[in-house]
């Protein structure tokens, strides 16, 4: 019991001189910081004068231009191929920011689709779309229902196994 109060009594001790200690070393940390950020002590501003150098600079020898024409093109194209079928066209012009064209299709159901359409950009893209022609779907063939000969099979209604074989070597599983 004397030996636990003298333990507990050092423990406090030291506890407190750490506290203690902790604290007044916090304290100097603190004051150096504030010292050092020129809080307690600030200093004059000093500043450096300092002059851009001028450089006298020579004019461009070449005019600047601008690289992008003006945008105006006109295309067309169409293919006509009784082979694989394939029949389209296509015409389109370009007059500064203004695009039309009309293309045509035809499509699998025998229609000729032909879209006529403008870009821009006061009204965005808008496209008309025209089917010229009577789509033409064939008719399914219906193939008469094949019916086949149905055979009973036996039913088996015992089942017989062998005996399993758990020998060794070639003695037909007898053990010797």
């Amino acid at each position: 019991m004397f030996v636990s109060a003298i333990l507990i009594s050092i423990f406090v001790v030291c506890f407190k001189t750490i506290f203690v200690m902790s604290s007044v070393i916090f304290a100097l940390l603190s004051l150096v910081s504030v010292c050092y950020a020129g809080v307690i002590y600030p200093e004059e501003p000093s500043y450096v004068a300092y002059e851009a150098p001028i450089y006298n600079v020579a004019a461009p020898l070449y005019e600047k231009e601008d690289h992008h024409a003006y945008p105006k093109y006109k295309f067309s194209y169409g293919v006509n191929d009784p082979h694989t079928g394939d029949h389209k066209s296509q015409e389109e012009y370009r007059d500064g920011d203004v695009v039309k064209g009309h293309y045509t299709v035809a499509d699998p159901d025998g229609t000729l689709r032909v879209v006529h359409y403008t870009a821009d950009d006061h009204n965005g893209f808008n496209a008309v779309v025209e089917k010229h022609g009577k789509s033409i779907h064939p008719q399914p063939i219906h193939a008469v229902p094949v019916i086949e000969k149905v055979v009973p099979v036996p039913v088996v209604k015992e089942i017989v196994y062998e005996k399993p074989y758990y020998g060794y070597g070639g003695h037909q599983g007898y053990g010797y």
